[in-house]
């Protein structure tokens, strides 16, 4: 271990390591968003994967279980510095240092090829929300710009009768979603494609999930380090951040059932959305972020808008 920042995490118990990760955490203005919020709980990641210990470990010190105060050697409260080290110098979001990310308790493989899951379309998939626009048709299921492989595998879980394409334009970020893929028992019900958005998946699908790069050019100038270890080809969705929805919005009617349905992500953009799009009627999807961040288009609505946009195309005579 060499430099200053290595002996700025000290302690020789699991509380104390922990109040010393925050602290410097704090210190450095490192940025959340990539698992946690906050710089308590990214320590308490980075010191409880570091030991072997379960995230789910109690720390209340007065709790007869708590690991809080229990030792830890000299050895591994070097490594535990030496982590921290890299998670400030680097900016990496934690998730790279620790290969693995979880979305609703489930665990995930990442690494610098796929974007650090954290979809709220997991949320929606967990609690059934997508569930009523579903029908016993429902059997072919999309997840387009799949990344890791995380929704794909998720979406599996959720609904045990159905099989689950996931799909990307990434051979990269593909090979870790095979990891998933392989590692949670999938490999009999989801499948995966390289594909430019729908050009290599055309369905027909009774559902597509997308969480496709939606981010606007200036917000893309302003992002912390952290999201820019990620591949920008996962975030960047050109000066409105719409450019790959309008591509995919146009074809998708053609690549879905009558009762098919579409959960589409598209983060802080609504404003973006609505301007592009003001005439085609969504449903907005409530997560734990709020309701303005993933929303559902029905194919029907899909159709008549697609048509009308042609209509609206066409010469006078």
């Amino acid at each position: 271990m060499s430099g200053p920042l290595a002996t700025q995490v000290t302690g020789s118990t699991v509380g104390e390591l922990l109040a010393s990760g925050e602290q410097r955490l704090q210190q450095a203005d490192v940025a959340f968003g990539h698992g946690t919020t906050n710089a308590r709980d990214e320590a308490t990641w980075l010191v409880l994967w570091a030991l072997g210990l379960p995230l789910d470990s109690a720390l209340d010190p007065q709790a007869p279980e708590s690991v809080s105060n229990r030792p830890v050697a000299v050895e591994d409260q070097r490594r535990i510095a030496t982590l921290f080290e890299e998670r400030i110098t680097t900016r990496k979001p934690a998730a790279y240092l620790t290969r693995e990310a979880w979305l609703q308790g489930v665990p995930f493989y990442v690494d610098e090829r796929a974007i650090v899951p954290r979809s709220f379309i997991a949320e929606l998939l967990a609690d059934g929300s997508i569930d009523p626009w579903l029908s016993e048709r429902t059997h072919r299921v999309l997840d387009l710009c799949t990344g890791n492989g995380s929704l794909a595998v998720l979406a599996a879980m959720a609904w045990p009768e159905v099989r689950v394409t996931g799909a990307d334009i990434s051979a990269d970020a593909l090979e870790v979603a095979r990891i998933n893929v392989e590692r949670h028992g999938m490999g009999e019900r989801v499948r995966l494609v390289e594909s430019d958005g729908l050009a290599g998946v055309p369905g027909p699908w009774d559902l597509i999930l997308c969480n496709p790069p939606y981010v606007n050019a200036a917000s893309m100038a302003r992002l912390p380090q952290e999201y820019l270890a990620e591949p920008q080809l996962a975030l960047a969705g050109g000066g409105d951040g719409m450019d790959f929805i309008r591509t995919l919005l146009w074809g998708a009617a053609a690549c879905m059932t009558e009762s098919a349905v579409l959960v589409l992500e598209i983060g802080n953009e609504r404003h973006f959305f609505e301007s592009a799009f003001p005439d085609l009627p969504v449903f907005w999807l409530p997560t734990s972020a709020g309701n303005d961040q993933v929303l559902l288009i029905t194919h029907p609505a899909l159709f008549i808008w697609h048509n009308s946009r042609n209509v609206k195309s066409l010469p006078s005579s």
